[in-house]
């Protein structure tokens, strides 16, 4: 296949918009904020479950706590009763004696269930102080992943403009270039990513490995406007000053 020279140094031009559009795609695929999102996410869905089971928690005391404060206002209101059937001096000696067991068991059972009652309200504290950090950690988190958000959108944004500049420079370009030797240089790309490079002081500017003698001196002998190919990676290679041939 032949080109011009001029033909050919095009090709580098191409070459250097396609490895600059291979980088904006790598960059896109693995910007830090990338990881740093998914971690948020992983951060506040953990915190977010962990805030349910922490409501769950104190909903479940807050029910034990009405319970058990029913339980006591039942055992005052059946110990005031009995004070006051005392009091009325109409029971017999033998009702006194039932009544007198029957409220040292209602104090007994008076002051288990305060004290249960006690425990459960100093959990329930606990257990909203707990929920109170959570919810901040919860904050965080959401804050963490929004900065992170608009960090990763502002990096997609500048690789935008780059991809698209360098679209419109690679879109210029084609209508410059046979399109024999365009076919040739997109079959190389597929396959080795890189479609042309610059013999530079003998070696490949695509493997980057040096070229033997025999080689060079093959290269030397071949035309200028002859499309030459690197025997290891298979780029086109295209020859200037600098390859020292």
């Amino acid at each position: 296949m032949k080109a011009d020279p001029a033909v050919q140094r095009q090709l580098l031009d191409l070459a250097k918009i396609d490895a600059e559009l291979s980088r904006v795609a790598h960059q896109r695929r693995n910007l830090p904020e990338l990881a740093e999102i998914a971690e948020a996410e992983r951060t506040l869905r953990d915190r977010r479950d962990a805030l349910v089971s922490m409501q769950t928690a104190i909903s479940d005391l807050d029910r034990e706590v009405a319970r058990q404060e029913r339980e006591v206002e039942s055992v005052r209101a059946r110990e005031e009763k009995d004070r006051k059937l005392m009091e009325s001096g109409s029971v017999s000696a033998k009702q006194l004696t039932d009544l007198e067991h029957e409220l040292a068991t209602l104090e007994r059972r008076q002051r288990a269930l305060e004290d249960d009652l006690l425990e459960m309200m100093e959990r329930k504290e606990a257990s909203e102080l707990d929920a109170a950090r959570t919810g901040a950690e919860v904050d965080k988190a959401e804050q963490d992943m929004a900065h992170a958000a608009k960090r990763r959108d502002e990096a997609l944004a500048d690789l935008d403009g780059t991809q698209s500049r360098r679209e419109a420079d690679r879109a210029a370009l084609l209508p410059r270039l046979p399109e024999d030797v365009l076919a040739l240089y997109e079959r190389v790309r597929a396959q080795k990513n890189i479609g042309a490079a610059l013999l530079r002081s003998r070696r490949c500017g695509a493997c980057q490995l040096e070229l033997d003698r025999s080689t060079i001196a093959e290269i030397k002998a071949t035309p200028e406007d002859e499309v030459v190919r690197c025997d290891n990676c298979g780029a086109i290679l295209v020859r200037t000053l600098e390859s020292g041939l």
